[in-house]
This record gives structure tokens, sequence and C-alpha cells, in this order.
């Protein structure tokens, strides 16, 4: 948490970000709501939930896309805060940890970062099973030192969200103050 950019020009853009069943989703809207900001919601999650079939390295390829795109188009935005329920660090990590390779552009894409701010939950909330999630367990330990490799790799800047409910928002709400001073 050394760094610390004042943005005058546009409000902050912050990603919510970390294992499955972290609470990133409760956590990006609670904030998007607190603060009158936007809330972009994991593109992930909606599409593979309506497969019919296995998730394919290019159905993964497709989801970063549309991440991509809508990245750019929520970073244009001058006059909201920003919340992004995950991002390419993920999508990257699964590339990785599926199928052992990850499409060329995807690298020059997340260095082309217009994130002010990651916010990285711990593992804390009880796992959850439902239709989409993989990781449970020890993974989801694996998976948080995963992203937290990535982002301190990138140098992107991030905050640990650690305990439940009220506290974790609580948390998250003082990693924001840390970061931009306020």
């Amino acid at each position: 948490m050394e760094k610390r950019i004042i943005i005058a020009h546009r409000k902050p853009r912050i990603v919510v970000t970390g294992p499955e069943s972290t609470g990133k989703t409760t956590l990006s809207e609670d904030l998007a709501m607190k603060t009158g900001g936007l809330l972009v919601p994991e593109y992930a999650r909606s599409f593979i939930e309506k497969l019919n079939r296995p998730y394919t390295y290019e159905d993964v390829e497709l989801i970063a896309r549309e991440q991509i795109k809508l990245r750019d188009e929520y970073s244009s935005n001058t006059s909201d805060w920003v919340f992004f329920d995950t991002d390419l660090i993920i999508t990257k990590v699964w590339f990785e940890e599926v199928y052992g390779n990850v499409p060329g552009w995807l690298e020059s894409e997340i260095q082309k970062n217009k994130v002010d701010l990651y916010l990285l939950c711990s593992t804390e909330p009880s796992w959850v099973q439902d239709s989409v999630r993989e990781n449970g367990g020890e993974r989801r330990l694996y998976l948080f030192k995963r992203y937290e490799e990535e982002l301190k790799r990138y140098d992107f800047p991030f905050y640990i969200v650690r305990g439940l409910g009220e506290q974790r928002f609580r948390n998250a709400l003082k990693g924001i103050h840390l970061y931009f001073g306020f």
C-alpha cells in the first residue's frame, strides 16, 4: 500500500477480486450502492451459467474479450465510482490453472490496466457450493496466493480485505480510504 495516486479528473475504478465464494459480488454491490457508484457485474458467471456444456478454452477467451470491452466502456465514464466484480487477473490465472496456456494477447491487455485499486478478498467466508464454482477447500487459499502474486508481479495497487459481513465491508472502505487519502 505504498503507492498513492490522486485522481483529479475522474473517480476511482476499483476491482473486487479473489477466490470463489469470498463475497466479491456482495462486496462489489454494497460498495457501489453505498457510494452511489456503478457496478460492473462478473461476466464469467453469467456466461458459464447459460452454457449447457462444459466450458472450453475458446469460451474463456470470449469471456476475457468481453471483460476488456466492459473495462474500456466503464473506464471512460468520468462521473462515477466504478466497482468491477473481478477482472482479467482472475481470467489469466484461470487459463494457467485449467489449460496451462494463456493467450498471448492477454498479457498486453492486462498491462493496459485502467484500475486504480484492487480489493483482494481473503478466504474467511464459508465455501458455498453452486453450479459454477469449482475450487473449494485448500484451492481457495492457493488461488488467493496466486492472485496476490499476480497483483504484485504487475505492481498493481491492492488491499487485502479480511473479515465477515459488515466488518468485511468496513475493512474494504478502510482500504479505499487508506489508498486514496480521504
